[in-house]
């Protein structure tokens, strides 16, 4: 029977904790650089006499 191989599992570990921590700040930096809802709406082109379209 073979025997573990312990730093292998320790590295895909690492790995796969490091690509956890990476994809959780682009989704993070992604929310931040989004424009609020409020912002999005606030700049809506506007008809005759400034009311809504």
């Amino acid at each position: 029977m073979a025997k573990p191989n312990y730093a292998f599992e320790k590295r895909q570990k690492e790995l796969a904790k490091k690509q956890k921590q990476q994809e959780k700040q682009q989704k993070k930096l992604a929310t931040q650089n989004e424009p609020s809802r409020d912002d999005v709406t606030s700049q809506a082109p506007r008809g005759i006499a400034g009311r809504d379209v």
